[in-house]
């Protein structure tokens, strides 16, 4: 089978097209099909050395997917080939085998069946950021109704999904983002308003705009220079909840900003939760978006010979989902 292979630790431009044999399933596992595959900044984290994961080299990427079952492993019976399957986090595309491949191993426990309505393309990239999404806005306990909760680099696939949800649990959205056609599309998806960080006046807009009360919650996933103003349009008690650092490394900034506003900074990490936590919180999220009629967001799909162009697209900063079509591998 096809497979895109990294060699070493030295970015996703490493990456190879090559032939490799077709992986068995073993107890408790199912062979995928692969059909679509999303793709994700952790997996360019991975790739570059900077992600807390020690996969065997060649490794396979790919955290995201969906595929038909092909054959199983003993003792399963849950699922039978033919069945399509999404695959819900776990350690696919981490320390094991990933999606960029025409074929797949996966746990029984890190399939979910496919939401009713949802297109191929929508389930294939939608587990990991919703799950991520929903942890960012749920890790700090239950948010009074309705909360203001600021989102950045809320046109990516966290920045989303935490708009979408965010939303449809009732609190007040505003979002970051330096694209206007963007920021329209997001205020269609639930945004209240919409803000430029290349703004150098956004932070005083912002204020304007929710006066006198001030952000309860931020969910970032850009990080660098941006956070520390981020954090000056917290309220007293707000919080960060820390998803991604696409920006690069955050500079020095006053400290004592925490202090005064009792203000709380934490990481997500998905990988935190348990099989039965992620199962948990992937059935809130299907009920979230159900009862706003919300679908997930796809920005572009690739052909699979096309994934270091799906990278690309990915670091210039996708309007939702982008993903590559392993069917037509």
């Amino acid at each position: 089978m096809k497979a895109w292979l990294l060699d070493d630790l030295q970015g996703v431009a490493h990456l190879r097209l090559a032939e490799v044999p077709e992986p068995v399933a073993g107890e408790g596992e199912a062979l995928l099909e692969v059909h679509y595959a999303g793709l994700n900044p952790a997996d360019r984290y991975l790739a570059e050395g900077q992600y807390p994961a020690k996969p065997s080299l060649p490794h396979i990427l790919g955290r995201d997917g969906i595929g038909t079952v092909v054959k199983v492993g003993a003792g399963v019976k849950e699922v039978q080939p033919g069945d399509r399957r999404a695959i819900l986090r776990g350690e696919v595309g981490v320390n094991r085998a990933g999606t960029f491949a025409q074929r797949v191993v996966v746990p029984l426990q890190n399939l979910v069946e496919v939401p009713s309505g949802w297109s191929e393309e929508e389930a294939g990239g939608a587990t990991l950021v919703y799950l991520t999404a929903y942890q960012a806005l749920t890790m700090w306990g239950e948010l009074p109704v309705p909360s203001i909760v600021l989102v950045t680099g809320a046109s990516g696939g966290v920045g989303v999904a935490a708009t979408q949800l965010a939303s449809a649990m009732g609190h007040r959205v505003l979002a970051l983002s330096r694209s206007s056609e963007k920021s329209q599309r997001l205020r269609q998806l639930g945004a209240e308003a919409t803000f430029n960080p290349q703004d150098a006046l956004w932070r005083q807009a912002l204020k304007v705009a929710i006066s006198p009360r001030r952000v309860n919650l931020a969910v970032d996933n850009i990080g660098g220079t941006l956070l520390p103003e981020v954090i000056e349009t917290l309220g007293d008690h707000g919080k960060v909840s820390l998803v991604g650092r696409l920006a690069g490394p955050v500079p020095n900034f006053n400290t004592a900003l925490l202090f005064f506003r009792r203000l709380r900074l934490g990481g997500v990490a998905v990988g935190a939760y348990s099989n039965a936590e992620s199962r948990e919180a992937w059935q809130k999220v299907l009920a979230l978006l159900t009862s706003r009629g919300l679908r997930p967001l796809v920005d572009k799909v690739y052909p699979f010979s096309q994934l270091p162009q799906a990278f690309e697209q990915l670091g210039r900063g996708p309007m939702g989902k982008v993903l590559v079509d392993v069917s037509k591998a």
